[in-house]
């Protein structure tokens, strides 16, 4: 055996190849190229653990085994301050904090991809049964022929009525769809993202029928979301009322046609909640004296209750319960507590599930968990003082969308359960809140198109908005 103090032929080749792992990566340290995150990786990091992050000098990001952690904070510091004794150099002088988020982001996409390619998740066809965690449905086509349907609201247990996001309005009478559309809605704004959004009933429509509607609204020169309130009467919608309209002077220019936000939900007394997106302007999230990036609270005639928290504020907007939000595309109350959530979508990366209290700010743009679509970084925050946490975010985004507790009687174990849809993901998942965290995420199906909505309907199934389709979510007969 050779003296102690003498290294091995082993452990020297291993000293040496550290060495000259450290010095090639300490060279390119001192050159780090940055720009979109997939072309950061390749030119600085895929030469040491991979073009697909699989693996080589380096270890494999994917199997989840790792010597300094695999959460957020770990990777980010292990980027910014290096690994010397594993040949990892430190690359926070020559990157910018919010680049560092960018590549965590990056990792952990590419992370959930692969994980994701070897899970078989449920993509039932009609009429197939399927066991989820907590019980076994069946999902079926309950109206077919639609195009993008984005909301669907029950008037009575057999009769509801449908949105179609690029304009049209339909009722449902017995699970078949009209043959025309409802005339008498206002312009719509049909461009990008713009288009007819939520359908939400009065709290009392069987005894005063007034229908709730949120629309991109085009206005001159630009566009912002609109509420308006009407009634059917046979096929036409009559004595349409406005409930909200911005200023024409905060309309948006018609070149952003993105994030209008477009929900709505009453309260239990009957308050009007909604949600504007910032519509691409995303200072003006942080501006109370505008609309978009808020939250909003009337009562439903319109009128600005005198409880809001920016009443009396010089130039603020009367109607915001709260702000700093980027494209609010779902809210919910939960059953029990009556708390309100939100759920927002975010830029790559950092899609939220925000509890929404009054006066409150949640951040955006100031932090974020996202970054650009692009790859390239947004800001080195995700915590502020003022500015709330959300209760959970998902990186990579599941683009998600529309939300509803679900409080029928079908399914008694998913009693109080938060449903959400997403679009890029194609998932309707099933979260169990509890004390106002999340505690169970289960994706009860993912691959049958972009999910805009999920609502549950008198008869205690749940009716999700597939992209030409609303399917019927019930337990096997």
């Amino acid at each position: 055996m050779p003296p102690a103090s003498l290294p091995t032929p082993r452990t020297a080749l291993l000293v040496a190849t550290l060495a000259a792992l450290a010095f090639t990566c300490s060279a390119h340290a001192q050159q780090f190229r940055t720009g979109q995150v997939a072309d950061s990786y390749a030119q600085n990091c895929a030469s040491c653990h991979g073009a697909n992050l699989q693996g080589g000098s380096a270890p494999s990001m994917l199997d989840d085994v790792w010597s300094v952690g695999g959460d957020p904070e770990s990777l980010a510091r292990a980027i910014r301050d290096g690994v010397p004794e594993k040949g990892m150099p430190a690359w926070g002088q020559v990157m910018e904090d919010k680049d560092v988020r960018a590549m965590v982001i990056y990792l952990q996409e590419q992370r959930t991809k692969f994980q994701n390619g070897q899970i078989t998740f449920p993509a039932p066809a009609d009429s197939i049964s399927v066991q989820s965690e907590l019980h076994t449905y069946q999902l079926n086509t309950w109206v077919g022929g639609l195009d993008e349907p984005y909301s669907l609201a029950f008037l009575s247990a057999d009769r509801a009525i449908v949105t179609e996001k690029k304009g049209a309005l339909y009722v449902i009478e017995n699970g078949q769809r009209a043959a025309e559309p409802i005339k008498g809605l206002p312009e719509i704004f049909n461009q990008g993202q713009g288009g007819l959004y939520d359908v939400v009933p009065h709290p009392q429509y069987a005894q005063n029928g007034w229908i709730y509607f949120a629309f991109a609204d085009p206005g001159e020169g630009g566009s912002m979301t609109r509420i308006v309130r009407g009634k059917l009467q046979g096929n036409e919608l009559v004595d349409v009322q406005t409930i909200f309209q911005a200023r024409a002077d905060l309309y948006i220019p018609a070149s952003a046609r993105v994030h209008w936000g477009g929900r709505m939900v009453f309260d239990r007394d009957g308050m009007l909640f909604f949600s504007v997106g910032e519509r691409g302007q995303r200072d003006h999230a942080q501006d109370v004296t505008r609309p978009n990036g808020k939250v909003h609270r009337l009562h439903d005639d319109g009128r600005i209750p005198a409880g809001n928290p920016f009443v009396g504020q010089a130039d603020a907007v009367q109607s915001i319960w709260s702000f700093g939000h980027r494209n609010p595309q779902g809210l919910a109350f939960h059953p029990v507590t009556g708390a309100l959530y939100d759920l927002e979508h975010g830029p790559r990366g950092g899609d939220e599930l925000n509890h929404v209290e009054k006066g409150r700010n949640y951040g955006w743009p100031v932090i974020t968990y996202g970054i650009e679509y692009s790859g390239a970084g947004i800001t080195e925050l995700t915590h502020k003082e003022g500015m709330e946490q959300p209760i959970t975010y998902w990186v990579p985004s599941l683009a998600v969308c529309g939300m509803n507790f679900y409080t029928g009687d079908l399914f008694p174990q998913w009693k109080n359960h938060l449903f959400i849809s997403s679009l890029a993901a194609e998932e309707l998942r099933r979260l169990e809140i509890k004390d106002g965290q999340v505690v169970k995420q289960e994706i009860i199906f993912k691959g049958l198109g972009r999910i805009r909505h999920v609502v549950g309907g008198p008869d205690g199934a749940l009716y999700a908005m597939l992209p030409n389709r609303i399917a019927r979510i019930a337990p096997v007969q």
